[in-house]
């Protein structure tokens, strides 16, 4: 949870853009995005398997430049 103390003199213009700053630390505004639309099981392991095939890849290609 995300919590947002005001300062003394603070602007509202501020406020919202710490606040801002905040949820998108936190992860909050990626996690809203993910759980907008039901994702099957099978294609959330799909993607994870692409991922990490992504980045082995990813990893070969560093090795073989070395």
């Amino acid at each position: 949870m995300v919590k947002l103390i005001l300062r003394e003199g603070e602007s509202i213009q501020e406020a919202v853009r710490r606040f801002r700053k905040l949820v998108e630390r936190a992860g909050i505004k990626r996690e809203m995005r993910r759980r907008e639309y039901y994702e099957k099981p099978s294609e959330i392991r799909r993607r994870a398997r692409l991922r990490a095939e992504r980045r082995a890849r990813r990893a070969r290609m560093l090795m073989m430049g070395r």
